[in-house]
C-alpha cells in the first residue's frame, strides 16, 4: 500500500524444531550450575584448618577438589 509504513517480522534464525525458550533455559542451568561450583568451591577452599579438621579433612585432602575449574563438573553426564 502506497505510503503505508511498516515492519515486516522476518525470522533470522531458522526453525528447525529447536525451542529457543528452552535452549536459553538449558543455557541459563548450565551457568547457574558452574556458578553454584565456583562458589562451593571457593567455600571449601576458605574454610579453616580447624573446620576442616572438625570434618576429618586436611587441607591436602581439599586441594585438588578446590583447585577444579568450574566447569569440571561431577555430576556431568
Amino acid at each position: 500500500m502506497k505510503g503505508q509504513k511498516g515492519y515486516a517480522i522476518v525470522n533470522v534464525l531458522p526453525h528447525h524444531g529447536v525451542n529457543l525458550g528452552a535452549l536459553a533455559r538449558k543455557v541459563w542451568l548450565q551457568l547457574k550450575r558452574w556458578y553454584e561450583l565456583a562458589e562451593q568451591r571457593r567455600q571449601l577452599a576458605s574454610l579453616s584448618d580447624e573446620a576442616l579438621k572438625d570434618m576429618g579433612l586436611s587441607r591436602a585432602d581439599i586441594l585438588p577438589e578446590s583447585e577444579r575449574p568450574f566447569w569440571d563438573d561431577p555430576l556431568a553426564k
